[in-house]
């Protein structure tokens, strides 16, 4: 019987089995369903199903940089006990070993990681860990000097925020500055240049419904906008922000001072716009009790 790719889809959506196991299952039943079912379960590979529903929202961020390049990744689970884990932790560090040459999560799951896919991998982790996980996002500089930081790190190279800052000129130590600069004010962009029009365009129509609400000729308004504006851009883009390490400095002035020029930046935090159900402890306990 012919696996088609929908065949493929109906089984790994079924199972949370990844696409090579699921169609090596078909292959292996001969497009037979219920006994690819079977087959994934056998291999303890369909364990990660009933985990695929839970929200993962914990786990770590891993940076490597080599030479002019860095990357930085996100990797999910369940709970904080599982991202201190070794096992899950060793995973991540190859899981980030492979993003140096990918361009994408989509390619990034799909790589090559000790003979098996990346997705793969955290399948039989799931099954083995018994917790949902998921690799999330992954994000990559490029520049003649790039500096890694990671805050709140659980060990070395991975945590739960994961910052890279690409340079021309300057030196390290300035990087690291800025590095954990931006690990701690979460700028939006680089520059103005960068920012979404649509933000920019949204945080203006607000200051002007501010600004109407006091009565003020829409003259005046305009002129209050002005410098409202020029505010909110600089608290929202890197080189506008007050630098942490000398607050009476713009990061773009500090960067002058230092002799560089910053080109780029990446900022990952673990869970970052997931939304995570709450429940009471009672309802979790009932839960944990029907299994």
């Amino acid at each position: 019987m012919a696996i088609t790719a929908a065949l493929v889809k109906e089984l790994r959506d079924s199972t949370g089995a990844g696409m090579m196991d699921a169609k090596k299952a078909l292959t292996e039943t001969d497009g037979d369903m219920e006994a690819a079912v079977d087959w994934l379960r056998t291999k303890g590979l369909a364990k990660a199903a009933k985990k695929s529903g839970r929200t993962a929202a914990e786990g770590l961020v891993a940076v490597k940089v080599e030479g002019g390049k860095g990357v930085a990744v996100e990797v999910n689970s369940e709970t904080d006990f599982v991202a201190k884990n070794a096992e899950f932790q060793a995973m991540v560090r190859d899981i980030a070993a492979a993003a140096m040459n990918v361009a994408s999560v989509d390619d990034l799951k799909a790589a090559d990681m000790g003979g098996k896919t990346v997705e793969a991998t955290v399948t039989e982790k799931i099954a083995t860990i018994g917790e949902n996980m998921s690799v999330r996002r992954m994000a990559a500089v490029e520049g003649q000097t790039v500096v890694s930081y990671v805050h709140n790190a659980a060990t070395a190279g991975m945590g739960k925020i994961g910052v890279l800052v690409a340079l021309e000129g300057g030196d390290e130590a300035f990087g690291k500055q800025v590095a954990m600069h931006i690990a701690a004010a979460n700028p939006a962009s680089l520059s103005e240049a960068d920012l979404d029009p649509a933000v920019v365009e949204k945080e203006k129509t607000v200051q002007m419904d501010i600004a109407r609400e006091s009565g003020k000729p829409e003259a005046v308004i305009e002129k209050m906008i002005v410098g409202r504006m020029k505010k909110f851009l600089a608290e929202v883009t890197l080189l506008g922000q007050a630098f942490v390490v000398n607050p009476d400095l713009t990061v773009e002035a500090a960067a002058k001072e230092a002799g560089a020029t910053i080109t780029g930046f990446v900022r990952l935090e673990v869970g970052e716009g997931i939304e995570v159900e709450k429940e009471d402890f009672a309802a979790e306990v009932a839960k944990a009790v029907q299994g």
